[in-house]
C-alpha cells in the first residue's frame, strides 16, 4: 500500500525559510505559484522576459525574473514548463545555476525517468503531481480544500527530500485532500497510460465511435450528440463520487441492465489486448523516443493534422450548434 499524508501529518517549517522559484506560469505553474505565496511561502517566477506569461505574473502580484536569475535567488527549483522545453531549459538556464543542496522539482515525472534531464547528484530530485488542471487546483485552494496529489523522491542528496517535498504538497494546498506516496517511473507510465487509452484518446474515440453508428444508422446529429457526448459528463460524474457500483444504482434499471450486459459487448477484450500494446509502447520508451523525434522535427505543429481531421469530424459542428443551448455564447468554442 502507498503511503498518505494529509494537512495535519506535516507543515511547511522544512522550507519556511526557503525560496521556491517556479519555473513557467501556465496553467498549473500560476496556480501553483499563487498557492505556494499564499501559503506565506516565498515565492519567485522564473520566465522569458518580455512575454505575456511575464506581464501577467507581475499584474497577479508575483516577483518574476529570467530563469537564470530566479534559479539563483532560490533554493527550490520548481519546473511546469512543458515536457519537451524541460531539457533545453534545463541545459541552457538552469543547470548552470544550481547549488550544492538545491532542490529539482517536477510535477510530471517524463524528464527524469526517460532521462531526458539527468540532474547532478549533490540536489534533491523531487516530484509533487497535483490530480487536477491548474485552474482546479487554485479553485479548490481557495475554498480551503485541495486536490490530491502524488508525491515522489528520485534522488534524496540532502536527506530533507521528503521534508522538502511534503511541505511543498502543504503549500500547493494538495495536503488537504490527501497525498499519495508514487515513483518518477510509475507517475510517468501510468499517467501517460491513462491519458492515452482512456482519458484522452479512448473516450475521444469511444465518443466518435458511438456518434458515427447513430448517425449511419439514420438518426439525427443533434440527438446522437446528446446521447453519447453531453450526457457523459453526467455519468461520468456519478462514477467519481461514487464509484462504478455507485453509479449503475443511480441510473434508470434499463441503463443499469442494458450497461451490465452489453457493456462488455461494445468494449470487450480485444480492447485489454490493445491497451496492454499500448502500455508496453510506453514501458519500453517506444512511445518517449517517437514523440521526441515528432516534436524535434515538427515542434507544436506535430498535433496538426490530427487536430485538423477532428475539426472537421461532424459532431464538432454539431457540438458547437449544441453548445449554444447550455452556455452562454462567450464560454463557446
Amino acid at each position: 500500500m502507498a503511503r498518505m499524508w494529509h494537512d495535519d501529518d506535516v507543515d511547511l517549517g522544512p522550507i519556511k525559510g526557503e525560496t521556491v522559484a517556479v519555473i513557467g506560469y501556465g496553467i498549473q505553474g500560476a496556480a501553483q505559484a499563487s498557492n505556494l505565496r499564499d501559503s506565506g511561502l516565498k515565492v519567485v517566477v522564473g520566465l522569458r522576459e518580455g512575454g505575456k506569461s511575464w506581464k501577467r505574473a507581475r499584474e497577479e502580484g508575483h516577483k518574476v525574473m529570467t530563469v537564470p536569475d530566479a534559479v539563483k535567488a532560490s533554493d527550490i527549483v520548481h519546473v511546469l514548463i512543458p515536457d519537451m522545453q524541460q531539457a533545453h531549459a534545463f541545459k541552457e538556464e538552469i543547470l548552470p545555476n544550481l547549488r550544492k543542496g538545491m532542490a529539482l522539482s517536477f510535477s510530471h515525472g517524463a524528464a527524469i525517468h526517460w532521462k531526458w534531464i539527468v540532474p547532478p547528484k549533490n540536489v534533491d530530485v523531487i516530484m509533487l503531481a497535483p490530480k487536477a488542471p491548474g485552474q482546479r487546483v487554485r479553485e479548490l485552494y481557495l475554498e480551503n480544500f485541495g486536490t490530491p496529489a502524488l508525491v515522489a523522491v528520485y534522488q534524496d542528496a540532502t536527506k530533507r527530500a521528503w521534508d522538502r517535498i511534503l511541505a511543498m504538497a502543504k503549500g500547493v494546498g494538495t495536503t488537504r485532500a490527501g497525498v499519495l506516496e508514487t515513483t518518477f517511473r510509475e507517475e510517468t507510465e501510468t499517467d501517460w497510460f491513462g491519458e492515452q487509452v482512456d482519458l484522452c484518446g479512448g473516450s475521444h474515440r469511444m465518443i466518435l465511435s458511438a456518434f458515427e453508428t447513430l448517425v449511419e444508422a439514420g438518426y439525427s446529429p443533434e440527438g446522437a450528440y446528446f446521447e453519447v457526448l453531453h450526457e457523459l459528463k453526467l455519468i461520468v460524474d456519478l462514477i467519481q463520487r461514487y464509484g462504478i457500483a455507485g453509479m449503475y444504482r443511480r441510473v434508470s434499471e434499463t441503463a443499469r441492465y442494458g450497461g451490465l450486459t452489453r457493456g462488455q459487448v461494445a468494449i470487450g477484450p480485444e480492447v485489454k489486448r490493445n491497451m496492454k500494446k499500448v502500455l508496453k509502447e510506453i514501458q519500453s520508451g517506444k512511445f518517449a523516443k517517437e514523440w521526441v523525434s515528432v516534436y524535434e522535427k515538427e515542434g507544436e505543429k506535430s498535433f496538426g493534422k490530427y487536430m485538423a481531421e477532428l475539426d472537421k469530424h461532424q459532431i464538432e459542428a454539431v457540438g458547437k450548434k449544441m453548445r449554444r443551448m447550455m452556455w452562454p455564447s462567450d464560454q463557446v468554442t
